[in-house]
């Protein structure tokens, strides 16, 4: 659906800062896993980026005027833009919305378009956060994932992006895959702490459909991997970072101390957010807002000053059940005392029963109103949530 103007917010009280994301839909080659919105045909980039400077425009009241504490360059992948589109994105924004002194400025990169005069470029524009999607050391994984970058670029890229002045980045890496072993996940492991990252990503990788392992998978080609490797590489990973100092600050993310994801971070404690782009979805605590994940379609409609996209009205149990999903999975874990305040559901009474089922197996704790995760439980969070969900 089309409308000609974003819906106002409501009253915030929790947050008094948000978060802007900026979807960019284009990449170099496609990635065998991933499902996100993104095209290989670059011919419609500049089109797209002048739109999503437009879309920027039109949205400037979307947020009431809240301090932005947290920019970030999704995708896709946003390192295949200029300097020059970059720099033109930021400072609309900067334009149209009250950007924090202090705002966490991440841009999503891959090694193979890293080089020292982009890392300058971005240092000097104000990007101070990178996310390097590494994914994998091992050239062999690499090569299956379908990733444009090998194991020695993916060390420079980090080597280069110190010697620009980026005190703040995150490494991307997958495990879970049917063609590594532990032993391959733990040389990943050990490769990674030695680039001394403020920040890592741990994904297990799910096959989606729509994508080549998807196809692959559906067609018998090739299995996902086994369920005692996945969990054996999960627990692996915990405790080798953890020992090293990291903290395991939601399922799939560690840091080194206060260096967590600002922008994810806003994301599990629900706070709003806007996102730019085709694709690109909001939040403003009332409803969540799909941009069209069409690039020509989203470019047309942006030229008639309409801002394309669906919208979900969320319920009471919707709000509940999205505060379960994401706090669940994170160390300040799933207050049930907050959800009896602010939505009068007592989950405390209503679960009660399943709640003292969950620490009997080991899967979790209660501190006071709160329920913490055990890695046992981590492993079954989003089966845990679920079963804590309320129905309207």
């Amino acid at each position: 659906m089309y409308r000609n103007q974003p819906i106002p917010l409501i009253s915030i009280q929790e947050n008094s800062h948000a978060a802007i994301y900026l979807h960019i839909p284009f990449c170099k080659q496609a990635c065998h896993y991933c499902a996100f919105h993104f095209s290989t045909n670059l011919k419609l980039k500049s089109l797209v980026i002048t739109s999503m400077l437009k879309e920027i425009k039109l949205r400037q009241n979307d947020l009431q005027g809240m301090p932005i504490t947290s920019i970030y360059f999704g995708g896709g992948t946003p390192s295949l833009l200029s300097l020059p589109e970059i720099d033109q994105l930021l400072n609309q924004l900067v334009l149209y919305f009250p950007i924090a002194p202090s705002a966490e400025v991440t841009l999503e990169a891959n090694p193979d378009d890293i080089t020292l005069e982009k890392l300058q470029g971005w240092h000097h524009m104000g990007i101070n956060r990178l996310s390097i999607g590494i994914q994998s050391f091992n050239d062999t994984v690499l090569r299956y994932m379908n990733r444009a970058h090998t194991g020695a670029m993916a060390q420079r890229s980090i080597a280069w992006a110190r010697a620009a002045g980026f005190n703040n980045l995150n490494i991307d890496l997958m495990y879970g895959l049917s063609v590594t072993t532990t032993q391959d996940w733990s040389a990943d492991l050990r490769q990674v702490l030695l680039l001394e990252p403020e920040h890592i990503s741990a994904y297990c990788l799910t096959i989606k459909p729509k994508t080549v392992l998807g196809y692959w998978h559906q067609k018998g080609i090739m299995v996902e991997a086994d369920e005692t490797l996945t969990v054996e590489q999960f627990e692996w990973t915990v405790e080798t970072l953890c020992k090293q100092g990291y903290l395991h600050y939601e399922i799939s993310n560690f840091c080194k101390p206060e260096r967590y994801s600002r922008h994810n971070t806003n994301y599990w404690k629900s706070g709003p957010y806007i996102g730019i782009g085709p694709g690109a979805h909001s939040y403003n605590r009332l409803q969540r807002q799909s941009n069209i994940d069409h690039n020509a379609l989203y470019v047309k409609a942006i030229e008639y000053g309409k801002l394309p996209y669906t919208e979900e009205i969320l319920t009471i149990a919707n709000h509940v059940n999205e505060y379960i999903m994401t706090n669940i999975r994170t160390c300040w874990g799933c207050d049930f005392d907050w959800i009896y305040k602010k939505y009068a559901i007592d989950l405390m009474y209503i679960q009660k029963d399943y709640l003292k089922k969950i620490i009997l197996r080991g899967l979790g704790y209660m501190n006071d109103h709160t329920l913490y995760l055990t890695n046992s439980g981590k492993l079954l969070a989003d089966q845990i949530a679920s079963d804590l969900f309320v129905e309207d």
